[in-house]
């Protein structure tokens, strides 16, 4: 804990101007930043002889659909030579186009793809941003708050046309049998069990 907390110290003080709030939570340092600040913060925690947070563990982001600044960006490092880790966030407004880490961290390529996939938040700059989890006709987002949960069209992969593809919705429910009484009662087949060891008993 002393090693995060002097971590912090070094951190807050090289980056007073771009800092809002920091903390250590759950054994890691969180700091909210200013979001025209990233590439720098980012380039300091990962050259910084003190810091030294070489690895990009995630990129995501949180949807807030009733702030002004409707998407928080969050960007998790880690540091091999201190064993610590640090969260950075900030927050965008929809539509606003947030900087690509690619040439900073080649790793964040296929992570901001799937930001982008999942929110619809854009990367500048970046190589090649197009979605990543779903087809590429896909419509909408789905880890934004505002995505319906249901509809008329359903989306599978067909193995006779090797693709995506949409079908409508086919609510079909196969009839089940399902066995309601309690489990200290004992189910039907336990029931007939103890009945034939009884009747062996009585023979």
């Amino acid at each position: 804990m002393e090693n995060l907390k002097t971590l912090e110290k070094t951190i807050n003080s090289e980056l007073s101007s771009k800092i809002i709030s920091s903390k250590i939570k759950h054994s890691q340092i969180y700091i909210n930043i200013e979001d025209n600040h990233l590439i720098e913060v980012i380039l300091f925690l990962k050259t910084n002889s003190a810091t030294k947070f070489r690895q990009l563990i995630d990129i995501t982001a949180v949807d807030y659909p009733e702030r002004e600044r409707r998407f928080k960006m969050i960007y998790l490092l880690l540091s091999h030579e201190t064993n610590s880790r640090i969260i950075i966030d900030y927050n965008i407004k929809e539509g606003e186009i947030v900087p690509s880490l690619t040439s900073v961290y080649p790793s964040a390529n296929w992570m901001e793809r799937e930001v982008f996939d999942m929110y619809g938040i854009e990367f500048k700059d970046h190589p090649d941003l197009r979605r990543i989890l779903t087809d590429y006709g896909f419509k909408g987002h789905p880890l934004r708050k505002d995505f319906p949960l249901t509809g008329h069209n359903e989306v599978r992969y067909s193995e006779e046309e090797k693709k995506v593809v949409y079908e409508p919705v086919k609510l079909e429910q196969n009839y089940r049998n399902f066995d309601f009484e309690s489990p200290w009662e004992g189910t039907n087949y336990i029931k007939e069990v103890k009945k034939i060891e009884k009747h062996d008993k009585k023979n």
